[in-house]
């Protein structure tokens, strides 16, 4: 296939200093290396409509199925395709809560014009005109497409793949109970792309444009939006808070807060993080597939047989099958002897590069953000280079995005909680979260700790053969 080269809009945004560093080095390294094309933003000004799955529910549920006349290159982001509404279940049991479950026109990372569905949580007691609306990002984390939040919300059986959405139910519940309306997009689109982080930004946001423009939600005209997720529900919220300025200004101008924890900012650290761990190594090759996936390339001449073997078998795992399946795993099990490490591999520096949260620009809304650092816990010792962190998130890594976030002039409260590992962070961030975003949708100053955030990692890109 041909591969574009980054258009520069990527690098708009970027502060003075170490910025101006990371501006200069990501575009040496687009002239350098073939490139991987740019997401919505940074089109050329051509369209191309993604190729329709041929897995999951969009090859089999004609609800999932986009078969009008119009090109989806002459429709609008976040324009509704389809409209059903499904009782939520929970353990496959349907509770008396209203989900109206919408298609609608997206991105996907190589910005293609898609489809995909967001289900819209009403309510309970028949709220007309909401004025609150929650995007709340789930961390159903899977590779196979039966396994996104509308299949397990219309009732999905209970699996290792819907596991994980049914444990939301907590952060979800209470929100609905406060009488916010929420919605929860299928982030990784319809070929649950996991971790590319673009493209979760993209459907997010695009599933708050067709909540708020679909008749059947209950939204009022004027109302408010917040983001909040955790794990890979933060990697959701974290690229929609700083995609929405320029990919949808519509919703930025709606935008109070983002709220989110455990937060994936800088993919080529997180590997090295990760591997070897006896919880958490099986993301590895997770991540991995979803991102070739997502950006249509190919890592099998840099692996090895045992590399290509655990890629053809992990297609279709979720996080749960992953760990349990590779635990331990490391690069240098995968990877062909002549690419010793992740950098040596020039589509990894690449895609690394374009996943570096803060490459689309700084978000402008205030944050909450919690990370955890008893990665040793869950079998992830701290890195000699990096750091501690919670067994799959450093937290180096997370200061130091909150310190440009800041420097960039946006309010940020950032919250560390020592020994705590990345599943038992989530509490005491849920905890926190619930009522900041109470205060951001009163109108309430956002708090803000900036002045005392601990120094954390060079962010500065990946370079080919020689690491971040």
């Amino acid at each position: 296939m041909k591969i574009e080269q980054l258009h520069p809009a990527v690098l708009i945004g970027r502060r003075s200093g170490g910025r101006l560093l990371r501006l200069a080095t990501l575009t040496l390294i687009a002239c350098s290396v073939p490139a991987i094309t740019a997401g919505a933003a940074e089109a050329s000004g051509s369209c191309t409509v993604a190729a329709a799955p041929t897995t999951g529910p969009a090859a089999t549920d004609p609800f999932y199925q986009y078969s009008g006349s119009t090109s989806l290159c002459d429709i609008a982001p976040g324009t509704v395709l389809g409209t059903r509404t499904v009782s939520w279940n929970v353990v496959s049991l349907p509770l008396p809560v209203t989900v109206v479950q919408l298609l609608y026109r997206s991105t996907n990372a190589l910005g293609q014009a898609d489809t995909n569905v967001t289900s819209v949580l009403l309510p309970p007691g028949g709220v007309t005109a909401s004025t609150r609306l929650v995007a709340y990002g789930s961390y159903y984390d899977s590779l196979n497409p039966q396994d996104e939040p509308s299949v397990t919300f219309a009732g999905a059986p209970y699996s290792s793949g819907t596991e994980l959405t049914t444990i939301e139910t907590t952060d979800i519940a209470p929100l609905l109970l406060a009488g916010d309306t929420v919605s929860v997009a299928d982030t990784e689109g319809q070929t649950a792309d996991f971790a590319a982080g673009p493209e979760y930004g993209y459907t997010t946001l695009d599933g708050i444009r067709a909540a708020l423009n679909s008749s059947a939600t209950n939204l009022s005209p004027a109302a408010q939006v917040a983001l909040m997720g955790y794990s890979g529900g933060a990697i959701a919220t974290s690229w929609a808070a700083q995609e929405a300025p320029s990919y949808a200004p519509d919703v930025q101008s709606r935008l109070v807060g983002a709220a989110m924890g455990g937060l994936l900012v800088d993919p080529d650290h997180n590997l090295h993080y990760i591997e070897g761990s006896s919880t958490w190594a099986g993301v590895m090759p997770m991540a991995i597939v979803g991102v070739a996936r997502a950006y249509g390339i190919s890592f099998s001449q840099y692996l090895s047989a045992y590399g290509n073997a655990v890629m053809a078998a992990i297609q279709n795992d979720n996080i749960n099958q992953a760990e349990s399946d590779y635990a331990g795993i490391t690069w240098s099990d995968l990877a062909a002897p002549q690419f010793p490490e992740p950098e040596d591999v020039p589509p990894f520096v690449k895609i690394a590069n374009r996943l570096l949260l803060g490459s689309a620009g700084m978000p402008q809304v205030p944050e909450l953000i919690a990370q955890g650092t008893g990665g040793q816990q869950d079998g992830t010792n701290p890195s000699p280079t990096y750091g501690a962190g919670d067994g799959v998130m450093l937290a180096g890594d997370v200061r130091a995005y909150a310190r440009e976030v800041c420097a960039a002039g946006d309010p940020v409260e950032y919250q560390e909680f020592a020994d705590l590992s990345h599943e038992q962070t989530e509490a005491p961030w849920l905890s926190a979260t619930l009522p900041w975003l109470t205060a951001r949708f009163a109108g309430v100053a956002a708090p803000q700790d900036c002045a005392t955030i601990a120094p954390g990692n060079s962010l500065a890109p990946v370079t080919q053969g020689g690491g971040s």
